[in-house]
């Protein structure tokens, strides 16, 4: 195919301004996402105190080392709700991405038991779907690192109804042979129940894991029966009774080996093989150019096929009908070996 040939004279003064706008920027939601991250991370005390690993120790653990990790949504509900932007930021109180764990890439999801016991947000309601569609569109096993106090129920009209989707969406992937795996770190109550409930195989870490959709409390309350915790949902009892445990765990390092071995044990990669070679070659020109091709300025324009010199492989690029509306530019690259159609636009 033919190869773009870049117009952008990178030492100009107009590149530096757009990629100094754009390092600004990028600096700006990093800064964000880790406020959530340290948000989470005030409570390593009570972690420690407890002997478990904070969520994002727990998902860093489950990855291979040196594999790449791509997050998700990470500031879902930026500023809505509870949501202030600043010390109570939340990231929708979950933590999801795609990453690699025994070579299988997967789609990883983890309650942020840190910031208000996991529970889970409007928008981390969203975050979670948007998770399953891709989850079956691109055929990806699910892990679900939970630990979660269910709905936040102050909120319970903007969660329920939506909420309900996630459920019914485990039980579309069991369906359609997409494996889901939770591990139940710590209490997981209502809709925290209902995930590893709905899960393919679970994990659950020994006198740590508790599964109920209500407590001890809300039992005697309704039925004036008394049980423990153990009793009502604790890991021994649904390794031993309920069934629902597949897997138990010593602890939370435990039970991420066992996950790592469940995955690795699938298989996954073997449904999958293909005669189709997938190398290919890297842009002609740096990706690392992008952030000074695009000016910060909606209202200023650019040349889409600058953008797209710099993420196709080869920089080779077919144009569809570049004669016909000029504004709206379309054709067909690969990205890594994919074959993909663009759509892009030139347009004021």
């Amino acid at each position: 195919m033919p190869i773009i040939e870049s117009k952008i004279m990178i030492n100009t003064k107009a590149f530096k301004k757009n990629a100094e706008d754009h390092i600004k920027l990028i600096d700006e939601f990093r800064s964000l996402e880790k406020k959530v991250s340290d948000n989470s991370a005030r409570s390593k005390p009570k972690f420690d105190k407890r002997k478990q690993l904070l969520p994002r120790e727990r998902v860093k653990r489950l990855l291979d080392p040196g594999s790449y990790y791509l997050p998700i949504s990470t500031l879902a509900g930026y500023k809505i709700g509870d949501d202030d932007g600043d010390k109570n930021i939340m990231g929708g109180n979950s933590i999801s991405g795609i990453g690699i764990v025994e070579g299988v890439r997967c789609m990883i999801t983890a309650s942020d038991s840190g910031i208000k016991g996991g529970s889970m947000t409007q928008m981390g309601v969203e975050k979670s779907l948007r998770c399953a569609e891709i989850v079956k569109e691109n055929k990806l096993p699910m892990i679900n690192l939970v630990e979660s106090a269910g709905a936040n129920l102050f909120k319970q009209s903007e969660v329920f109804i939506r909420g309900g989707r996630s459920f019914a969406n485990l039980a579309k992937m069991s369906a359609i042979g997409i494996p889901t795996i939770s591990i139940v770190h710590g209490s997981s109550t209502a809709g925290g129940a209902y995930l590893p409930g709905l899960s393919d195989q679970v994990i659950v870490v020994k006198n740590k894991s508790k599964i109920f959709l209500a407590g001890p409390p809300l039992l005697k309350a309704a039925l004036g029966e008394i049980a423990t915790d153990e009793e009502l949902g604790g890991a021994d009892m649904h390794y031993n009774i309920s069934g629902l445990a597949e897997h138990m765990a010593k602890d939370d390092d435990d039970a991420i080996k066992i996950c790592r071995d469940v995955i690795k044990n699938l298989g996954w990669n073997d449904k999958f093989t293909s005669t189709q070679s997938y190398d290919f070659k890297e842009p002609i020109y740096s990706t690392d150019e992008l952030i000074g091709v695009v000016p910060t300025d909606y209202k200023k324009a650019y040349d889409v096929r600058e953008v797209i010199a710099r993420i196709v492989d080869g920089s080779e690029y077919l144009d569809f009908k570049p004669e016909f509306g000029k504004q709206t530019v379309t054709g067909t690259a690969a990205i890594h070996g994919y074959k993909v159609g663009i759509i892009g636009n030139n347009g004021p």
